[in-house]
Protein backbone atom coordinates (compact mmCIF):
# COMPACT_ATOMS: atom_id res chain seq x y z
CA UNK A 1 0.00 0.00 0.00
CA UNK A 2 1.28 3.44 -0.90
CA UNK A 3 -0.44 5.20 2.03
CA UNK A 4 1.80 4.69 5.05
CA UNK A 5 0.86 5.22 8.68
CA UNK A 6 2.79 7.96 10.45
CA UNK A 7 4.33 5.57 12.96
CA UNK A 8 5.65 3.35 10.13
CA UNK A 9 7.32 6.02 7.98
CA UNK A 10 10.67 5.89 9.80
CA UNK A 11 11.01 2.16 9.27
CA UNK A 12 10.07 2.50 5.61
CA UNK A 13 12.61 5.30 5.08
CA UNK A 14 15.34 3.23 6.72
CA UNK A 15 14.53 0.25 4.49
CA UNK A 16 14.59 2.41 1.36
CA UNK A 17 17.94 3.95 2.30
CA UNK A 18 19.44 0.53 3.05
CA UNK A 19 18.37 -0.50 -0.47
CA UNK A 20 20.36 2.44 -1.87
CA UNK A 21 17.36 4.62 -2.76
CA UNK A 22 17.61 8.40 -2.81
CA UNK A 23 14.52 9.64 -0.99
CA UNK A 24 12.82 12.87 -2.02
CA UNK A 25 10.23 14.27 0.38
CA UNK A 26 7.66 16.99 -0.21
CA UNK A 27 4.55 18.06 1.62
CA UNK A 28 1.39 20.05 1.23
CA UNK A 29 -2.39 20.17 1.41
CA UNK A 30 -3.07 18.99 -2.17
CA UNK A 31 -6.72 19.90 -1.64
CA UNK A 32 -8.00 20.12 -5.21
CA UNK A 33 -5.51 18.28 -7.38
CA UNK A 34 -4.67 20.16 -10.59
CA UNK A 35 -2.06 20.16 -13.35
CA UNK A 36 0.27 22.33 -11.27
CA UNK A 37 0.35 19.64 -8.58
CA UNK A 38 0.87 16.86 -11.11
CA UNK A 39 3.81 18.64 -12.78
CA UNK A 40 5.29 19.67 -9.43
CA UNK A 41 5.15 16.12 -8.08
CA UNK A 42 6.67 14.72 -11.29
CA UNK A 43 9.47 17.28 -11.00
CA UNK A 44 10.09 16.35 -7.37
CA UNK A 45 10.10 12.63 -8.20
CA UNK A 46 12.68 13.19 -10.94
CA UNK A 47 15.14 14.38 -8.27
CA UNK A 48 15.58 10.91 -6.76
CA UNK A 49 14.52 7.27 -6.65
CA UNK A 50 11.51 7.52 -4.35
CA UNK A 51 9.03 10.32 -3.61
CA UNK A 52 7.33 10.43 -0.23
CA UNK A 53 4.55 13.00 0.06
CA UNK A 54 3.64 14.34 3.48
CA UNK A 55 -0.04 15.27 3.38
CA UNK A 56 -1.51 17.80 5.79
CA UNK A 57 -4.40 16.29 7.74
CA UNK A 58 -7.83 17.86 7.61
CA UNK A 59 -7.15 19.55 10.98
CA UNK A 60 -3.87 21.08 9.82
CA UNK A 61 -5.43 22.26 6.53
CA UNK A 62 -8.17 24.03 8.51
CA UNK A 63 -5.50 25.69 10.65
CA UNK A 64 -3.61 26.85 7.56
CA UNK A 65 -6.41 27.70 5.13
CA UNK A 66 -9.50 28.39 7.27
CA UNK A 67 -12.66 26.62 8.32
CA UNK A 68 -13.93 26.19 4.74
CA UNK A 69 -11.00 23.99 3.80
CA UNK A 70 -10.14 21.34 2.93
CA UNK A 71 -12.62 20.77 0.13
CA UNK A 72 -11.66 17.08 -0.04
CA UNK A 73 -11.08 14.98 3.09
CA UNK A 74 -7.63 13.62 3.92
CA UNK A 75 -8.53 10.05 2.98
CA UNK A 76 -9.63 11.12 -0.49
CA UNK A 77 -6.64 13.42 -0.95
CA UNK A 78 -4.25 10.64 0.11
CA UNK A 79 -5.83 8.12 -2.25
CA UNK A 80 -5.70 10.53 -5.20
CA UNK A 81 -2.03 11.29 -4.54
CA UNK A 82 -1.24 7.59 -4.16
CA UNK A 83 -2.81 7.02 -7.58
CA UNK A 84 -0.20 9.20 -9.29
CA UNK A 85 2.73 7.36 -10.87
CA UNK A 86 5.18 9.98 -9.57
CA UNK A 87 4.19 9.37 -5.92
CA UNK A 88 5.68 6.34 -4.21
CA UNK A 89 4.30 6.85 -0.70
CA UNK A 90 1.92 9.18 1.15
CA UNK A 91 1.99 9.86 4.88
CA UNK A 92 -0.58 12.06 6.64
CA UNK A 93 0.63 14.40 9.38
CA UNK A 94 -1.37 16.52 11.80
CA UNK A 95 1.03 19.39 12.48
CA UNK A 96 1.09 22.72 10.61
CA UNK A 97 4.56 22.02 9.20
CA UNK A 98 6.23 18.75 8.23
CA UNK A 99 9.34 19.32 10.35
CA UNK A 100 8.80 16.29 12.58
CA UNK A 101 8.13 13.96 9.63
CA UNK A 102 11.22 15.28 7.82
CA UNK A 103 13.27 14.66 10.97
CA UNK A 104 12.15 11.02 10.99
CA UNK A 105 12.44 10.36 7.23
CA UNK A 106 15.66 12.38 6.74
CA UNK A 107 15.29 12.53 2.97
CA UNK A 108 18.33 13.25 0.83
CA UNK A 109 16.25 15.93 -0.90
CA UNK A 110 13.44 18.06 0.46
CA UNK A 111 11.45 19.50 -2.47
CA UNK A 112 9.03 22.38 -2.35
CA UNK A 113 7.33 24.61 -4.89
CA UNK A 114 9.06 27.62 -6.36
CA UNK A 115 6.65 29.99 -4.63
CA UNK A 116 8.83 29.55 -1.53
CA UNK A 117 12.44 30.30 -0.71
CA UNK A 118 14.48 27.85 1.33
CA UNK A 119 14.73 30.31 4.23
CA UNK A 120 10.90 30.45 4.45
CA UNK A 121 10.69 26.68 5.01
CA UNK A 122 11.19 25.42 8.56
CA UNK A 123 11.70 21.93 7.10
CA UNK A 124 14.82 23.21 5.30
CA UNK A 125 16.47 23.90 8.64
CA UNK A 126 15.84 20.28 9.68
CA UNK A 127 17.21 18.99 6.36
CA UNK A 128 20.38 21.06 6.80
CA UNK A 129 21.09 19.49 10.21
CA UNK A 130 21.85 16.09 8.67
CA UNK A 131 23.37 17.29 5.38
CA UNK A 132 20.33 16.96 3.12
CA UNK A 133 19.45 19.36 0.33
CA UNK A 134 16.42 21.58 -0.26
CA UNK A 135 15.36 21.97 -3.90
CA UNK A 136 12.69 24.32 -5.22
CA UNK A 137 10.62 22.94 -8.09
CA UNK A 138 9.20 25.49 -10.58
CA UNK A 139 5.49 26.20 -10.37
CA UNK A 140 2.96 26.18 -13.17
CA UNK A 141 1.81 29.83 -13.28
CA UNK A 142 -1.84 30.45 -12.50
CA UNK A 143 -2.57 26.93 -11.30
CA UNK A 144 -3.67 26.61 -7.67
CA UNK A 145 -6.50 25.22 -5.59
CA UNK A 146 -7.27 28.76 -4.43
CA UNK A 147 -7.64 29.92 -8.05
CA UNK A 148 -10.00 27.03 -8.79
CA UNK A 149 -12.14 27.86 -5.74
CA UNK A 150 -12.19 31.54 -6.73
CA UNK A 151 -13.29 30.68 -10.27
CA UNK A 152 -16.07 28.43 -8.98
CA UNK A 153 -17.35 31.06 -6.59
CA UNK A 154 -17.42 33.77 -9.26
CA UNK A 155 -18.80 31.59 -12.03
CA UNK A 156 -15.66 32.04 -14.18
CA UNK A 157 -15.21 28.71 -15.94
CA UNK A 158 -11.89 29.46 -17.69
Amino acid sequence: MKIIERDEIGTLAKTLKEAGQTIVFTNGCFDILHVGHVRYLAGARALGDCLIVGLNSDNSVRSLKGEDRPINCQGDRAEILAGLSSVDYVVIFDEITAESVVAVVQPAIYAKGGDYTADQLPESKVVATYGGKTTLVPLVPGRSSSNIIRKLSTGNKQ
